[in-house]
């Protein structure tokens, strides 16, 4: 077999070649078939490479191959304010930037190869230069949320054990309220216009370091960055992600879930904190040669998606399925999108009704991801692919994506089980490492030859996967096993229904019952509640068996979710049993 890359002394990973292929005008990356690279690595005919760095072995080669006049002239990366502010880096700019940042966290701060670093902030260029200078470093990124607590920071600075936090302005207090009770934290950099008493300027403070720095050597198998878990059941967990699962496998995996090219923009709308920020707009579009695209977006708000959607060359966008039901409530006949081509929703299933909207008003497809924490991309339609309503696609490369029984067998298309990925005997590249001090729970997450992962769904002849639900939200009422996602989208068709989540409430003749919580649209009058319960519920007959129609409804203001975005159903459900 033809391998279609080289590794020279087990050291260093050249995939980025240009070929004598071109797109646009401009080199492409080589083309690679990434099935058959995966059997040469399994036969044993080719190895992973021992030593591998993300930001050695893909930015700074983008860099060289950038200043040798053979990449697009478009930036590596292009950042808005939404108030008039902007930056723009080549490869070239981002290397020199990351560096001055790896020398404050080595030489001021210092930090060491396998220290941690929690880093808390919103959808600013900071974020991306620790990032990479992390990488550079060795040091082990933990990203978070810009909505978390005190409380929440003290939690993730304790079990961590990180000896240093980046944030800003808005959080500092925060940090400072519970830094006492963290006694492994060592310095506080606080990227703000101003001063703070106790922290250090990471602006002002790098912008007077060198630009010389050596990447250091990572092995493949080392810790790159620890994401917490959305913990829509207990505590969060932290998961451990490495060198390999995230830097190393967009290459092998090549242009399966984003096909870009280097002279496409793409523009992440996820938060810093969620795994697919760093997936969307870090690794796999600086794998291509992609300019990755960022607005601040301080609030997630439908006119300013659209208009920067209209004022700038963004080729592929990703979002939340809350960001594109709030963007169909809007007359889109007035909007015209400068370059957009292709858009992916992941976090949440998306209802088949939005995605038929969306194809209407915009005449786009909008392509489902789903995955975890822990796998990053699971399944997802491919660009190409047939889009199956209320599917999300067939599984990613390198993952063999099973749906299977309590006793881990595999079940035939069409029956419903738990959707799991087969991590024995070779535990699939993209994987989690561990859940970091927890062998129990890592343990307990497989079953059997597969990693389990706790949502079910059904898989058709086809290969298509379509989610029903995690496998604690499944109503079972009179001996009906009944999936919510299904009667979420039945009702978020009715045009009265902002959004909604569906959940299992006690009954004393059916055990339980279907109750959903739902968001009325803005512009649908609520006068007579009643009246609208009858309505949705007909509806909900018509739109699935009638079995499923919610035998309860709740109007309520809105939804609790995780601070990624996920309805917290858990919560809602312990609710309406007493256990709150």
């Amino acid at each position: 077999m033809k391998l279609l890359f080289k590794l020279q002394n087990l050291k260093s990973l050249w995939i980025l070649k240009p070929s004598n292929r071109t797109f646009r005008g401009h080199p492409r990356l080589l083309a690679c078939d990434v099935y058959s690279q995966y059997e040469s690595i399994r036969r044993g005919e080719q190895e992973i490479p021992e030593y591998f760095n993300f930001a050695s072995d893909v930015l700074d080669k983008w860099s060289e191959i950038e200043k040798a006049g053979k990449r697009p002239p478009n930036p590596a990366f292009w950042w808005i304010s939404g108030n008039g502010e902007e930056v723009k880096w080549s490869f070239e700019e981002l290397g020199f930037l990351s560096r001055k940042v790896a020398n404050v966290l080595t030489k001021v701060c210092g930090l060491q190869k396998g220290d941690r670093i929690v880093v808390i902030l919103p959808r600013v260029p900071e974020w991306w230069l620790v990032n990479v200078a992390c990488m550079r470093t060795g040091i082990v990124l933990i990203p978070g949320v810009s909505q978390l607590s005190a409380k929440d920071i003290s939690y993730r600075l304790q079990v961590s054990k990180a000896a240093c936090i980046v944030t800003n302005d808005a959080l500092a207090p925060a940090v400072d309220s519970v830094a006492a009770e963290c006694q492994f934290l060592k310095t506080k950099l606080i990227v703000s216009k101003g001063n703070r008493e106790g922290w250090l300027n990471l602006i002002d403070v790098y912008k007077n370091q060198s630009a010389d720095h050596s990447c250091v050597k990572t092995r493949i198998q080392d810790p790159l960055s620890i994401f917490f878990t959305s913990g829509t059941t207990g505590s969060p967990k932290m998961t451990e992600h490495s060198q390999g699962s995230l830097g190393f496998r967009p290459l092998l995996s090549e242009r399966y879930w984003l096909d870009l090219t280097p002279s496409d923009m793409i523009w992440s709308t996820a938060d810093t904190g969620w795994i697919l920020a760093s997936l969307g707009s870090v690794f796999d579009p600086w794998v291509f040669g992609a300019c990755t695209f960022i607005h601040k977006l301080p609030q997630i708000e439908s006119s300013a998606i659209l208009n920067t959607l209209c004022r700038f060359p963004i080729h592929t966008l990703i979002g939340a399925p809350t960001l594109f039901r709030m963007l169909v409530q809007n007359d889109l006949s007035n909007y015209k999108f400068m370059n957009l081509k292709h858009c992916l929703s992941g976090g949440e299933p998306l209802n088949p009704e939005v995605m038929e909207q969306w194809k209407s008003k915009t005449g786009l497809d909008i392509h489902e991801v789903y995955g975890q924490t822990e796998t990053g991309v699971v399944c997802s339609v491919f660009k190409g692919m047939k889009i199956k309503p209320g599917s999300m696609g067939k599984a990613a490369p390198f993952y063999d994506v099973q749906v299977v029984d309590k006793n881990a067998n595999v079940l035939p298309p069409g029956q419903q089980g738990e959707i799991a990925i087969r991590s024995k005997p070779i535990r699939p590249l993209g994987f989690f490492s561990e859940y970091i001090d927890d062998p129990k729970k890592t343990a307990e997450s497989e079953r059997g030859d597969f990693y389990v992962t706790g949502d079910r769904g059904t898989m058709d002849e086809d290969g298509y996967f379509q989610f029903i639900g995690r496998d604690d939200d499944i109503i079972i009422s009179s001996g009906y096993r009944i999936g919510p996602f299904e009667v979420e989208s039945a009702l978020i068709e009715h045009p009265a229904v902002a959004e909604t989540a569906v959940v299992s409430s006690p009954d004393p003749l059916r055990g339980e019952v279907v109750k959903a919580f739902v968001v009325l649209s803005p512009t649908f009058p609520s006068s007579d509640l009643e009246s609208l319960t009858r309505d949705l519920q007909e509806h909900v007959k018509k739109s699935t068996a009638p079995y499923k129609y919610p035998r309860k409804v709740e109007f309520v203001q809105e939804l609790p979710k995780t601070v990624t975005g996920k309805i917290k159903r858990n919560e809602l459900r312990n609710k309406e049993w007493g256990r709150m």
